[in-house]
C-alpha cells in the first residue's frame, strides 16, 4: 500500500483499471482511496468508493461519497443518477426525486435514470408523475432497440422494467376510462361502447380487425364504423353552403396568392430530408406544398381570417371538428408545378377530409385507397385519409384547394364528444411524458 501512495494519481488511476479488468475490485478500491488521499477533490474516485460502499449497503457513506463528488462538480449526470440511487436506497425519497430529476435536465436520454425517478415518484405517492416517466423511459428506450424483449432487456432490469410497464397499463387504463365516466353519466354506458373499443385498441389490449386492408389510422383507430375511401355527399348536408361560396372564396384566395409572403410550408420544414421524404416533383423545380391556414391544430389563425372576412365566416358556420391543440384544420392548400404528395396516412379515422376545389389545371389529381379522383372547380370531395392517399401537381400551374376537417358523420354527437376529451388528454399525457402525440 505504501508503494501505490507514492505512485501520482494518474499511474494509481491507471492501476486501478488494470484491476478492475482483471477482476480484482478489492484491489482497484486500494488504489481509488490512495488517488482519494492525495486529491479528496478527485470525483472519479469519489464515485468508486461510493459505488462499492452501496454494494456492501453502507448506505450514508455512499451518500456522503456522492454528495462531495457533486460538490466538487455540480450537475454532472453520472454523479446525480447514482446520488438518486443511493438516496432512493436509503429512503429519502424527496432527495432522490430532487437528485434523479437534475439528471434528467443535464441528460433527458438517461431512460435508466427515467425508469427510476418513475418508481420512486410511485413510492412517494405520486402516481400520476410516475406514470409519465414510465412512459417515457419505455418509449426512449425502445426507441434505441431496448427492453422490447428479454433479449434486448438487461437480466438485471428485467423485473423491474416488466413491473414498470404494468404499472404504466393499468395507470393509464385508469386514467382514460376515468375521463370518460362523467360522459357516461351524461349519455349511458352503451352510448360509450365504440369509443371503449377505440380506447381498448390504442392501449394496445385489443387488435385492430381492419374492415379494408388499406386503412391504417396511424393514431387512433374507431371500429365498428363503414370504412370506405370517399363518402357521398349527402352525408354532408353543410356542402351545398360550401360550394355555393367558391366565388368568393376564389376572389380572397387570389389576394392572398398576389403576397406570397401569406403562404408558408405546410410541412412546417427547413430540412430538405424531411420534405423529401413526402414531396416529388416532375420538373426542374423544387417540389413546395404551401398553405395559408385558418386554422392549424385547433388554433385559429385571426390575422389570416381577418384578410379572408367571407371565407373565414363561411368556416365558422360549418360543423368543423373541435379537438383541442389537433384540429380543425382548414386552409388555402397551395401545390406548386410539378409538385406531387406522395402516398401517406392519417391519424384518425374519426375525422373527414374535405377538399373545395378552387383553382385546378389540367393534370391534377387525388388518389385514395388506390381510387383516383379528379378534381373539379367547386365541387367538393370528401375522403377518409386514414387510407393511403396521395395528390399531384403535374401542370405548369399552380392547384389550390381549400381544406376542411369535419367529423366522421358515423360518429354519434356522444362519440364525438368522447373522443375530443380523450385525444385531447392523450395530448396533456404525452405531453408531461416528453413525448410527441400524432395528430
Amino acid at each position: 500500500m505504501g508503494i501505490e501512495f507514492e505512485l501520482t494519481a494518474d499511474a494509481l488511476r491507471a492501476r486501478a483499471l488494470e484491476y478492475l479488468r482483471a477482476g480484482k475490485p478489492d484491489l482497484a478500491e486500494r488504489a481509488f482511496r490512495n488517488i482519494l488521499e492525495q486529491d479528496p477533490n478527485d470525483v472519479d474516485a469519489s464515485r468508486f468508493l461510493a459505488a462499492r460502499h452501496l454494494e456492501r449497503n453502507e448506505r450514508a457513506a455512499a451518500i456522503g461519497l456522492f454528495e462531495h463528488a457533486e460538490n466538487v462538480r455540480p450537475g454532472h449526470a453520472v454523479t446525480l443518477h447514482q446520488l438518486g440511487m443511493a438516496y432512493a436506497a436509503e429512503g429519502r425519497l424527496a432527495d432522490a426525486i430532487g437528485a434523479l430529476g437534475r439528471c434528467l435536465e443535464v441528460d433527458e436520454n438517461d431512460f435508466v435514470g427515467r425508469l427510476f425517478l418513475g418508481i420512486v415518484l410511485e413510492r412517494h405517492g405520486q402516481k400520476q408523475r410516475a406514470l409519465t416517466q414510465y412512459f417515457s423511459a419505455i418509449n426512449r428506450a425502445q426507441a434505441k432497440g431496448h427492453w422490447l424483449s428479454d433479449e434486448s432487456t438487461a437480466p438485471a432490469f428485467r423485473e423491474t422494467v416488466i413491473a414498470a410497464m404494468r404499472s404504466l397499463d393499468a395507470g393509464r387504463r385508469e386514467l382514460f376510462h376515468s375521463l370518460l365516466e362523467p360522459l357516461r353519466g351524461k349519455y349511458g354506458a352503451m352510448a360509450l361502447r365504440r369509443v371503449e373499443h377505440a380506447l381498448s385498441i390504442y392501449l394496445g389490449e385489443r387488435q385492430p380487425q381492419w374492415p379494408d386492408p388499406r386503412q391504417r389510422p396511424l393514431f387512433l383507430y374507431f371500429p365498428d364504423i363503414p370504412s370506405q375511401p370517399y363518402y357521398p355527399r349527402n352525408r354532408f348536408p353543410w356542402m351545398d353552403s360550401l360550394e355555393a361560396g367558391t366565388a368568393f372564396i376564389r376572389e380572397e384566395l387570389l389576394n392572398v396568392l398576389s403576397h406570397s409572403q401569406n403562404l408558408e410550408s405546410f410541412l412546417q420544414t427547413d430540412s430538405p430530408q424531411d420534405a423529401s421524404e413526402l414531396l416529388r416533383s416532375s420538373n426542374s423545380q423544387a417540389p413546395a406544398w404551401d398553405a395559408y391556414f385558418f386554422h392549424r391544430h385547433g388554433e385559429r389563425f385571426d390575422e389570416h381570417c381577418l384578410k379572408c372576412p367571407r371565407t373565414a365566416g363561411l368556416l365558422d358556420t360549418l360543423p368543423l371538428a373541435y379537438v383541442r391543440e389537433h384540429s380543425p384544420e382548414t386552409l388555402f392548400s397551395v401545390l406548386s408545378p410539378g409538385t406531387h404528395i406522395l402516398p401517406h396516412r392519417g391519424v384518425t379515422n374519426t375525422r373527414l377530409v374535405t377538399h373545395l376545389p378552387l383553382i385546378v389545371p389540367a393534370d391534377c389529381a387525388l388518389r385514395v385507397g388506390g381510387e383516383t379522383h379528379v378534381w373539379e372547380e367547386g365541387r367538393c370531395v370528401t375522403f377518409d385519409d386514414t387510407f393511403e392517399h396521395e395528390a399531384w401537381n403535374k401542370s405548369s400551374e399552380t392547384r389550390v384547394v381549400l381544406i376542411v376537417d369535419s367529423w366522421n358523420p358515423d360518429l354519434s354527437e356522444a362519440e364525438r364528444e368522447a373522443v375530443a376529451d380523450l385525444v385531447g388528454a392523450i395530448g396533456d399525457f404525452n405531453r408531461a411524458s416528453e413525448l410527441t402525440t400524432a395528430g
